[in-house]
This record gives C-alpha cells, sequence and structure tokens, in this order.
C-alpha cells in the first residue's frame, strides 16, 4: 500500500514512513492511494484476530502479519474488559458500543495502544528516536503518554488549552513521572494548540531538527485502527447499521466512513456535536463557518477546525490535491469553506445527519438514560444517544452510539445530572495524590518551539 497527501505536493509514501512522518511535507493528510475491500471472516474472531485481518493490507509489506498479530495482541490485553469494546443495549433497536475499557479510559486507547507499539517497533528496527508533539481538547494527550512513556525511542511532548480540560484528564498527562514525557498548557483553545502543532510540522528546519511525528489523528495509523472497531460492531447485526458518533474534529465518524467504504454493513452515520456545532451546521445547511469556541461539559468536542474533515474534502474533491489546498487556504483566511452543492449531494446527504446539544440538553440525556436503564454516560458520550433517540424515533432502525469515554473522567456533570459520583477504577485510584509536572506557555510559535527543543534535550 502506498500513501498520497490530500495536497497533492508531498511524495509518496509507505506504511512505515508515514506513521513516523504524521503530517505531510506539504501540510496535508496522508490517505491510501486506494481503499482495500474488506475480507469476510470465515469463523468467529477475537477482537485482536478481527483487527489484525482489517489493517493488514493497511501495514504490508512494511509490517508482516506475524508481528502485527503480537502488537494487536500486547494492546489489546491492556484493556479491562475481555470483549475490548463491548455492545451494550439501551434500548429496543438502540446499543452502546463502550470504547473507554482501555488504560486512560477513553476511545483514544484502542488507536494509540497499538500506534504506540508499532512507533516503537519501527524505530527500533531504523535505529531511529523522534520526537511526538502533540495536541489535545482532553482524551488524546493522556491516552498518547500513557501509550509511549518510557518507550527507549520516543521523547513526547502534548500540548493541551489552559484550564479547558477536566481535572482528570489533566491529571492523566501531568501525573506521569517518566523523562520522556512532558504535558505543555498553552493559553488558547484546542484550535490555538492543533495550530501550533501544524505550525511545527510546517518549519522545515524545526521538523528535521527534533525528528518530529504526530500521534493526532492528522496521523493515518490513529484512523486506521478506529476503522476496526466500526466493522466488529457492525458485523454484529444481520442488517446495516447507522452509528450515532460524538465528534468534534471528525476522526471518528470519518474511520466509520472508511469502514463503509471498504464494505462493512454500515447504512449511514449520525454525527453529534455540543454548542460547538460547525460540523452540525455544515451536515444539516451546508454551511461551515468557523465561530468562537465555546467551553462546555465536553472539551473534547470544543472544536470550530475539524482537520480530518480534510480528509472527506479530498475524497470530494476527486481526490485532486490543488483543489483541496486551495479551498483549506481560503478557509483559514476566511473562515468560511464552501463545497460545491453536487459534491455535498454526493457525499454528504444520506450519508451524514447531524445533531448539536447543549450543555443543559447533554445534562438531560445523561439523566434520561441513568433513569431509563441504569447506565451512566459521560457527556460527549450523552451527545451521541440523544441524536441516536432524535433520529430513531422517526426511523426505526438500529442505531449503535459511541460511548467515547468513562463517565469516571467527568464526575463533576455525572454528579450533577443524576446525584451518583463516580469513583475512578482501581488503577487510577491515587491520581489525585500524585504530583503534577506541567509548563504553561503563551500561544506563540517561537515560545513553543524553544519549549519543545528544551524539554526534549538528552
Amino acid at each position: 500500500m502506498r500513501y498520497v497527501s490530500t495536497r497533492g505536493d508531498a511524495p509518496e509514501l509507505g506504511f512505515s514512513d508515514v506513521l513516523l512522518a504524521g503530517l505531510a511535507s506539504d501540510g496535508g493528510l496522508y490517505v491510501p492511494e486506494h481503499w482495500p475491500t474488506l475480507e469476510q471472516p470465515a469463523e468467529a474472531r477475537t477482537y485482536a484476530e478481527r483487527a489484525v485481518e482489517v489493517m493488514l493490507p493497511f501495514v504490508e509489506p512494511d509490517i508482516d502479519e506475524a508481528t502485527l498479530t503480537k502488537l494487536c495482541n500486547d494492546a489489546y490485553a491492556t484493556f479491562r474488559h475481555p470483549a475490548v469494546v463491548p455492545l451494550v443495549q439501551i434500548d429496543h433497536r438502540q446499543w452502546v458500543l463502550e470504547l473507554f475499557h482501555g488504560p486512560t479510559l477513553a476511545f483514544k486507547d484502542v488507536a494509540l495502544q497499538l500506534v504506540g507499539r508499532m512507533f516503537d517497533h519501527i524505530l527500533a528496527q531504523r535505529g531511529e528516536r523522534v520526537t511526538i508533539v502533540g495536541a489535545t481538547s482532553g482524551d488524546t494527550g493522556s491516552a498518547a503518554i500513557n501509550a509511549v512513556a518510557g518507550c527507549e525511542h520516543i521523547d513526547i511532548v502534548i500540548l493541551y488549552p489552559l484550564g479547558r480540560t477536566s481535572d482528570v484528564q489533566r491529571r492523566q498527562m501531568t501525573t506521569v513521572d517518566q523523562p520522556n514525557a512532558h504535558a505543555v498548557a498553552v493559553d488558547g483553545t484546542f484550535d490555538d494548540c492543533q495550530d501550533l502543532v501544524k505550525a511545527m510540522f510546517n518549519d522545515a528546519d524545526f521538523r528535521c531538527r527534533n525528528n518530529l511525528s504526530a500521534v493526532n489523528s492528522i496521523n493515518w495509523a490513529r484512523v486506521m485502527a478506529q476503522v476496526v472497531y466500526y466493522v466488529t460492531a457492525s458485523e454484529t447485526f444481520a442488517e446495516p447499521v447507522t452509528f450515532s458518533v460524538p465528534t468534534g474534529n471528525f476522526g471518528n465518524v470519518l474511520a466509520g466512513w472508511i469502514a463503509r467504504e471498504m464494505g462493512a454493513p454500515i447504512r449511514d452515520f449520525i454525527v453529534a456535536s455540543n454548542t460547538n456545532d460547525i460540523l452540525t451546521r455544515f451536515i444539516n445547511d451546508g454551511e461551515m463557518t468557523a465561530r468562537e469556541v465555546v467551553p462546555t461539559f465536553s472539551p473534547s468536542m470544543d472544536i470550530q477546525v475539524s482537520s480530518n474533515f480534510e480528509r472527506l474534502l479530498f475524497e470530494m474533491n476527486g481526490r485532486d490535491g490543488g483543489m483541496t489546498a486551495e479551498q483549506l487556504m481560503r478557509f483559514r483566511s476566511s473562515g468560511r469553506l464552501a463545497v460545491e452543492p453536487d459534491q455535498r449531494a454526493a457525499y454528504v446527504t444520506g450519508h451524514f445527519r447531524a445533531a448539536a446539544f447543549d450543555d443543559e440538553a447533554t445534562l438531560a440525556e445523561i439523566a434520561r438514560v441513568h433513569g431509563a436503564t441504569g447506565m451512566l454516560l459521560d457527556p460527549h458520550s450523552a451527545t451521541g444517544t440523544a441524536a441516536a433517540a432524535q433520529f430513531g424515533s422517526v426511523e426505526p432502525n438500529t442505531i449503535i452510539s459511541l460511548a467515547t469515554a468513562d463517565p469516571a473522567k467527568f464526575p463533576d456533570a455525572v454528579e450533577q445530572a443524576t446525584g451518583v459520583r463516580v469513583g475512578l477504577p482501581e488503577h487510577l485510584a491515587d491520581l489525585f495524590e500524585l504530583e503534577e509536572r506541567t509548563e504553561t506557555v503563551s500561544n506563540d510559535l517561537s515560545t513553543v518551539e524553544a519549549l519543545v527543543e528544551r524539554l526534549v534535550q538528552p
């Protein structure tokens, strides 16, 4: 498999180089040159076994089947549930796919426990070391740090927006006592953090000098690993299903779209947003206009620049990288992205639906689901079940809502909605007793670059 950039002006690469590069040299995102056809399993498979079958066409020949099998077995052995991503029924035709049973209690673990091992494997083969820089709105940072802390071949620096994550999310990053792991608070929003990361990659001298790599969903391997749970969940049912996906950066729902392109039995997708509803507005009204980011109870979705939408836009443009680059340049300068009506009809209408819920509606949904089923949902997952209930009431097909975080990561919101205070699991019970290690910087590229170089010096 070879990979091409969404902006059309970077060299084609194999999987290993795409993994280590993260962002393409032209500022674009890497995608496979074609979508492979999903092979149907001959018999029942464990999650790790099916993951190997789904991902092997994307990684060969750089990673062979035996190596991928070992990496998947090791990655998913870290999960607290034997099914890895169990399905739980909450209504006659509504299910919840629990993606939060990994070490840091968030869906990012599903990809990053594997991706971290892929990094270490390839870097050991090459005798190289990289500096991973990433931006997080809450969960990616802790999952990435957990996945690579202590790795011999990796330094990691994660930027997070000051005061805009939950206490649990922040502490999961700042209490990791490993010399190669660093959490940095940026005085700004997640979009600012994401822009800083992209700017560091676009600074050719800095990128080369520090051998930068990425674990955000700008890295293809992240999206690839998320494709698997759409495949396994959809194959559980006898009919094509709808997925309701809480998303801000579009990476999670994009993985589902790719699974369907590969042949998974998926009918369509519901995009669930919070007050920061740029994706909902685009899907429902064709309007993608960036507004000011509003802090909410679901901070991982407090985003107005959905970077993974670029991969879908590339497809909408007939894989014309020049057109994609031009559109995105206009979007960055004007805050508005225009897509032709025929493109939207071909790729959005009938494929995506969307709904947005403010904090009040989110808390009401947490209370509703708890009252009806006894299940506790975090605020992100609640937007997904709320959207599923909204559309499922008028269209009774099977809907799977993605539960993206353990409610224990957002105890204040859950308690406000239900009166129940959720405790952390045993392996995180001492989280609030550990010393925090973090630095705060201004939203300034040169300041952040200087700090990164100081942190990763041997």
